[in-house]
């Protein structure tokens, strides 16, 4: 009878677990990608982009709009001492290569 418990245990908990994998990827399709304001001109090799104040990016979100803003939103970049590497400059591109099990949905212009 011992063992006919313990099987049960394992496969609520098989259940339970496979739910919560489930929830964090149909949650992560929704979400925004991680974004910094990096000056765009600030690249180096060794470190990336110089995360720069987030106001130089201004509202909209873009910053790529040719407009008055230093800086751009630079998604998905991993983040160390003031610099971000490894991400995009394209939103649309963060959030394809983000989710776990999400469809690609962004336009292929560039």
């Amino acid at each position: 009878m011992a063992a006919k418990e313990r099987r049960r245990l394992r496969s609520s908990t098989v259940v339970l677990g496979g739910m919560g994998v489930l929830a964090t990827a149909l949650t992560s399709c929704g979400s925004e990608p991680d974004k910094r304001c990096v000056d765009p001109n600030s690249y180096d090799v060794s470190r990336g982009y110089k995360v720069v104040d987030s106001k130089a990016c201004g509202k909209g979100g873009g910053g790529s709009s040719g407009g008055s803003s230093s800086g751009r939103w630079y998604y998905d970049g991993n983040k160390s001492g003031g610099f971000s590497d490894r991400g995009t400059f394209s939103k649309s591109q963060a959030v394809d290569r983000g989710g776990f099990g999400c469809s690609g949905s962004g336009s292929g212009g560039g």
